[in-house]
């Protein structure tokens, strides 16, 4: 099966990263935190955003970006940000790659990005705007990836229960 890995670098806010947990929950992403985090991994807020989604999760930490490189060295990566010069829309997604995302207010840092400006991607939005929550950001790279692989191993149908409308709710 492929699989895919969302690395948040250095995450500073925990509701984000919450909710991001909760992404990788629902779709069987891993998640990789790289240290240090701005927040406790307990934290509340942390907790909140993930739900009740935590024992889904298969996360692994690190206490550093250079630590994360190190072992994950010939793997296919992706670098999210507003630097970008490509479309995550224009590339192809092997199995088992990585997508990156830095910190809420920095972003991945500069010379990593400048290693490797092919893989650097950008979600296109207007000129005038800094950038996306990165939550956000996260949630349409990851389903991006997962609608090219078309949704392995997801639930990919629902179910209408009809006797919780009347017909008089539907007009």
């Amino acid at each position: 099966m492929a699989k895919l890995n969302l690395v948040l670098v250095e995450p500073e806010i925990p509701q984000n990263t919450g909710n991001i947990a909760r992404t990788c929950a629902v779709t069987g992403a891993r998640l990789h935190l790289v240290k240090p985090l701005g927040f406790k991994i307990d934290d509340r807020k942390l907790k909140r955003s993930g739900l009740d989604y935590w024992h889904f999760l298969d996360i692994t930490y690190y206490e550093c970006l250079d630590e994360f490189l190190e072992k994950t060295q010939g793997k296919p990566m992706f670098f999210f940000s507003t630097k970008g010069t490509r479309r995550y829309s224009d590339v192809d997604y092997p199995d088992d790659c990585y997508l990156l995302f830095g910190k809420e207010t920095r972003g991945l840092p500069e010379e990593l990005l400048l290693k490797h400006p092919n893989e650097t991607l950008r979600i296109p939005m207007i000129d005038e705007a800094r950038s996306l929550n990165l939550s956000n950001s996260v949630a349409i790279a990851a389903y991006e990836v997962l609608r090219r692989w078309d949704f392995p191993e997801l639930q990919n149908k629902g179910e209408l229960h009809r006797h919780r409308w009347t017909e008089a709710n539907l007009t």
